[in-house]
């Protein structure tokens, strides 16, 4: 019993001190607005994290928008009310489905890309390279992936709902069959500004910091070798998954629970 209490304790105190290295990590790296020189490292991190998830962002959106619109149109056809499937398949995806598919995406392609990017640069020595000369790993390594995972991430969600929607438009309209006036109607009346769109934009960006520092902390954290790097990017993408999925239930649970 002891010798488990200890076993316990000891991960505790574990877990504390990567979390307090985390966001020493975290604060340190973007402390104050970036300097001229940083812009176009963030530019080219853009490019690196946002654009190349562009390819996966598109297809699965359409995917999802395409499936979404069929069920629905399933159910509701059961109770003639074909014509709000526009209205499910746009909370859905404002709500839920964007920012949470999105983030998930994101971790698995752009996340992973970074963990295993900064844990190599670290296990060539290329981080105590630069400490060497003056240059401070955080601001040069660091923080320009931070700063376009932050604004990657919810772009690439606007980017997901709206072809989602399209998907969901040739499913619905152009199949099934569906009248447009009615899938739009239904959809321009109910969909709130503050409760569905800026409330999703929210969890975007949640999602958008917890995903991107994990990713950079795990790449920055991890052992100098070549195992370590491995299981700093499943790391990477098991836990981002795991806290996009429950801060999800949490802020989902204030927006539109009990708590509202």
């Amino acid at each position: 019993m002891l010798r488990f209490l200890r076993h316990l304790g000891q991960r505790a105190l574990d877990t504390l001190a990567t979390l307090g290295r985390a966001t020493i990590v975290l604060v340190r790296s973007i402390w104050g607005i970036p300097a001229r020189a940083e812009l176009p490292l963030i530019v080219k991190q853009i490019y690196a994290v946002g654009v190349m998830s562009l390819v996966i962002i598109v297809l699965s959106a359409f995917s999802v928008g395409a499936v979404l619109a069929l069920q629905f149109y399933t159910q509701l056809a059961r109770f003639g009310a074909e014509e709000s499937v526009g209205l499910g398949l746009a909370l859905v995806l404002l709500r839920e489905l964007g920012p949470v598919v999105t983030a998930l995406l994101f971790a698995g392609s752009a996340g992973s890309a970074i963990t295993a990017e900064v844990g190599l640069m670290k296990t060539t020595e290329q981080l105590s390279s630069m400490e060497m000369m003056g240059v401070d790993p955080l601001r040069r390594v660091v923080a320009p992936r931070l700063w376009a995972g932050f604004i990657s991430l919810p772009l690439l969600t606007f980017i997901f709902n709206v072809v989602a929607m399209y998907g969901g438009v040739v499913v619905a309209i152009d199949w099934l069959g569906v009248d447009p006036s009615g899938f739009w109607a239904g959809m321009q009346e109910t969909i709130d500004l503050y409760d569905d769109v800026l409330k999703g934009a929210l969890k975007t960006v949640v999602f958008a910091v917890g995903v991107t520092w994990i990713a950079v902390f795990q790449g920055f954290d991890t052992e100098p070798t070549a195992e370590g790097i491995g299981n700093a990017t499943t790391k990477t993408v098991v836990y981002s998954s795991v806290v996009v999925l429950a801060v999800d239930f949490v802020l989902t649970l204030v927006m539109y629970g009990e708590f509202n």
